[in-house]
């Protein structure tokens, strides 16, 4: 039987009333306030962390993967290109210096004046109705109100969403298992002229003492056990996505505890390896991870539309579409150690077209006045594995800010702002 303590009933003040509110700062949250940021609604962007810009940033992702029509993202892009101080000064890479994105977010949030509150964790929503009116935060101001028009949800798990009570199942459709949890990190020493690079699961090299894949998973402790590593802007230094934490559920506190301390025990094993086995590794280091570990997947929330695989293998085009030009693969990583998962397809992906995501996987059935943003769409297990990148997600964003921008206006809630509309801004 649980044990429980009687919490008081106390008034929370409202601090602050706005047009829009997103909730999280992840490449979707942050194109989405920037956007209607940019259409003349009042916002504020609301951030746990002490930096915008989540796994791109604070994950210390190492560059944005997949393609997708947005002009916003192509912006994004240049902004990092002009900011960018190291190889290829200028020009536009989807390489990441997460310092420096974290400049380029917060520069672009400021010009067109969205309030930014960090350290700041939604842990609530006020309803009235089946309508979203408010959030209620904790943070070193205490627990907080903060009203809008329009709510967000940009927190990758779906926090908002859940907290309304909008229907969603975790993880796989068979068993609930989800992709496991990555720690990101650079090492630096790495002599970048002999290196070798291997970015996919399907990537393999030979050496004298064998091939890195097959090296990795004999010589670093399960359920890590491959090598992906990545070009940085910056002389020596690499980002390696290489450790593992299986069996997580990334909306437990519990589970992201274990799953740090698992993937930073497989560190110095990693670092070995790279020494020993990997060409113009034999002098690397550690010098930095990620301050947030990197979830790929959780919640799966019910919209109008749930996005199947079929859509993407088929390149589906959509009348009502918001999102377009999206591409990737079905990067699933192995749900029970390392490695791609039989489900998976990387380097051997065969649709060269990209597909559609309509307004209507956006929108959370039964909730009034709540978009969803990013991973947390309306989607399959398999399907979420393709549209979870970045450049999709900040493709994802930009309609949803536009979306909920257009519903200020009109003094409408998102569902009766139609597609058509959206698509008028996107264009």
């Amino acid at each position: 039987m649980e044990n429980f303590v009687h919490e008081a009933a106390r008034d929370l003040p409202v601090a602050g009333e706005y047009d829009v509110i997103v909730a999280g700062s992840g490449p979707a949250g942050v194109s989405a306030a920037i956007n209607a940021g940019r259409r003349g609604a009042k916002v504020l962007l609301l951030e746990w962390n002490n930096a915008v810009g989540g796994v791109s940033t604070s994950g210390l992702m190492s560059h944005f993967t997949g393609t997708v029509h947005s002009k916003f993202y192509t912006e994004l892009l240049q902004a990092m290109a002009d900011r960018n101080e190291g190889s290829g000064k200028g020009k536009i890479v989807p390489t990441i210096d997460p310092e420096q994105l974290k400049g380029v977010y917060l520069d672009m949030l400021r010009d067109v004046g969205v309030t930014v509150l960090l350290y700041t964790f939604v842990c609530g929503v006020v309803m009235d109705g089946n309508r979203i009116t408010g959030v209620i935060t904790e943070s070193k101001s205490g627990r907080r109100v903060f009203s809008a028009k329009v709510f967000i949800d940009g927190t990758g798990d779906g926090d908002v969403a859940a907290f309304a009570g909008v229907s969603y199942y975790k993880g796989r459709e068979t068993d609930g298992k989800m992709q496991p949890c990555t720690l990101m990190f650079k090492v630096g020493g790495v002599d970048t002229d002999r290196a070798v690079f291997l970015g996919s699961f399907e990537s393999t090299y030979e050496t004298p003492k064998g091939e890195l894949q097959a090296l990795a998973k004999a010589h670093i402790p399960y359920p890590a056990g491959h090598i992906l590593v990545y070009r940085t802007t910056l002389p020596g230094i690499v980002t390696c996505n290489m450790t593992n934490c299986t069996d997580i559920d990334g909306t437990s506190a519990e589970d992201l505890t274990k799953a740090e301390l698992v993937c930073r025990s497989q560190m110095p094993a990693i670092v070995a390896y790279l020494r020993e086995f990997v060409p113009g590794f034999e002098n690397c280091y550690i010098i930095s991870a990620g301050s947030m570990m990197g979830v790929r997947e959780t919640r799966h929330f019910k919209g109008e539309y749930v996005l199947n695989e079929n859509d993407i293998l088929t390149a589906r085009v959509f009348e009502d579409w918001v999102v377009r030009g999206a591409h990737f693969n079905f990067d699933v990583h192995n749900l029970t150690g390392a490695g791609l998962d039989k489900t998976g397809v990387q380097h051997k992906w065969s649709q060269p077209k990209g597909y559609t995501i309509p307004y209507g996987c956006l929108l959370p059935e039964g909730v009034e006045g709540l978009l969803l943003s990013g991973r947390n769409i309306s989607g399959t297990h398999l399907a979420h594995s393709n549209y979870r990148v970045m450049p999709i997600c900040v493709g994802i964003g930009e309609a949803a800010g536009v979306a909920a921008a257009l519903a200020v206006k009109k003094g409408v809630t998102p569902r009766e702002i139609t597609a058509a509309e959206i698509q008028a801004e996107l264009v």
